[in-house]
């Protein structure tokens, strides 16, 4: 009489212990989800820590006070293989700086943005160019390119350069002050606000600005001193001469503040800057190159430099075989003359083919063919590097060496371009132009770009067989793993069987 109880109340329990378990259950993962979420630990196993930031990029963003949104024009399904491998191994590296400011209110802010298809947002941001990534930190703006992000040689990436770059640039956007940059004027200088294709800067201004510069025109006639925030003066092919009084500024700026001067001296106009020069171990001539080697020319006439010599400067170009096309060159090199043992280290960026001359006579000598004169017209010295070649673009830092000990301290900078057109609206649509002149900004200023963050070196696995070893492999993973597979499955039944 009491089975039927006895049936009901085992129901009852079976299902009481049923919802027991499914309450123990979720309460089990509820847990795990909650200290995963709260105390969450991870651990980068692999050998060169790909998937984890460096101590010294995690203390940067440690003090990080404003917040930076960075926004890459990247796509994951893009034609060009090297733009996908970046997207990809820029795409792991910007959700590590995203974890690792997630508890500071996500300080740093991650966007992928198609430029093609999201125009509109394109366009208010600011940035229209596919492959480059943007940093914003308040009115601050900082563009990084492709090249950047990896160290190449011989056409091949060799290595990941991606945290050391987005760290420098992200400490670039959020400090409070920005670099300042003067533009010379009244002697006849190219302007930073003239539209012209052939004499304007104004494509070199946005640029500069991009990146996070702030620009400026000083007229030295009127300024008693260098302003104080000057982080670079840039001299852009003056027309005139400069007095002595504004030579001595410059002088001044360069050897007692430690200052960094970019000239840029077209052939043919008078600088007055010949005591500046010689202070600093640089000789500028009073020339016109020319060459006979057709390399040494383009389709349309312009004169190109392909010869580079190993700098941060130009290092970009020696790795991507990038060249330089200017209009007319004189030619700047180092003083054979100057005084050894002074602190000045003195390369030459840019030269020519062993087949240029510097033409003494340029001015008689327009309606004719100009020809190499020996003894009277200028070539490359065997004895000084580049051999035989002549330079166009040279680099003079100052460093005082103090009683022998194992570092030293940086006094000044110069970087001086024999040419008056390289940085001009319409030259800048050539990428070497633009990356060499970028790149002697970045090194005049001294701007963070190498951290004491190791590259991630790029690992490649190929598997070399040939045609007998290809169709043994081919046969064994059509064939032999289903065989193997089979027999397993047969032995296992067997088993049971019996």
């Amino acid at each position: 009489m009491h089975a039927p109880d006895s049936f009901r109340t085992a129901r009852w329990l079976r299902t009481l212990n049923l919802v027991l378990q499914a309450i123990l259950f979720l309460s089990f993962f509820g847990g795990l989800n909650y200290l995963a979420r709260n105390y969450a630990w991870r651990f980068d196993l692999t050998q060169h820590r790909r998937h984890s930031l460096s101590p010294e990029t995690l203390s940067y963003l440690r003090t990080l006070d404003l917040p930076v949104r960075i926004v890459a024009t990247f796509t994951e399904d893009a034609e060009n293989p090297e733009v996908a491998q970046a997207w990809r191994d820029l795409n792991g590296l910007l959700r590590e700086y995203a974890y690792a400011t997630e508890d500071r209110t996500a300080r740093i802010s991650i966007k992928y943005l198609d430029v093609y298809q999201q125009r509109r947002e394109a366009e208010q941001i600011g940035i229209e160019q596919p492959n480059v990534i943007l940093l914003t930190c308040g009115e601050k703006r900082r563009v990084v390119t492709l090249d950047e992000l990896y160290r190449v040689e011989a056409l091949e990436k060799k290595a990941f350069l991606g945290e050391q770059t987005m760290t420098a640039a992200i400490l670039d956007v959020s400090r409070p002050e920005r670099k300042k940059i003067y533009f010379l004027a009244g002697h006849g200088e190219l302007q930073i606000d003239d539209v012209a294709p052939a004499t304007g800067l104004s494509v070199l201004k946005d640029q500069l600005k991009l990146r996070n510069f702030d620009v400026e025109i000083l007229h030295l006639s009127t300024a008693r001193r260098i302003p104080d925030d000057a982080a670079l003066i840039v001299s852009a092919a003056p027309y005139e001469r400069y007095d002595p009084s504004e030579q001595e500024l410059l002088r001044q700026y360069l050897s007692t503040r430690a200052g960094r001067v970019i000239l840029i001296l077209a052939p043919g106009k008078a600088h007055g800057l010949e005591d500046l020069l010689y202070d600093w171990g640089v000789l500028v001539d009073d020339v016109v190159i020319y060459d006979t080697n057709p390399e040494s020319f383009s389709d349309n006439g312009d004169f190109i430099l392909r010869n580079f010599s190993p700098h941060p400067i130009t290092q970009t170009l020696l790795d991507y075989k990038m060249t330089l096309r200017v209009g007319l060159c004189r030619s700047v090199r180092p003083d054979p003359g100057r005084a050894t043992g002074n602190g000045l280290l003195v390369t030459t960026l840019a030269a020519t083919y062993p087949t240029a001359w510097g033409e003494v006579s340029y001015l008689q000598n327009q309606n004719r063919m100009p020809e190499f004169n020996p003894g009277v017209d200028l070539k490359g010295l065997p004895n000084m590097a580049p051999a035989n070649r002549l330079g166009v673009i040279v680099a003079s830092e100052r460093v005082q060496v103090r009683d022998n000990l194992p570092f030293s301290v940086l006094t000044g900078r110069l970087v001086v371009l024999g040419t008056g057109d390289l940085v001009v609206n319409q030259r800048l649509a050539s990428e070497g132009n633009l990356t060499l002149f970028l790149n002697a900004v970045n090194w005049a200023v001294t701007r963070d770009t190498q951290l004491n963050i190791p590259a991630r070196p790029i690992e490649r696995f190929q598997l070399s067989l040939n045609q007998r070893e290809l169709t043994q492999l081919r046969y064994s993973l059509m064939i032999g793993l289903p065989a193997v597979a089979a027999l397993l499955g047969l032995f296992v039944y067997w088993s049971r069987r019996n």
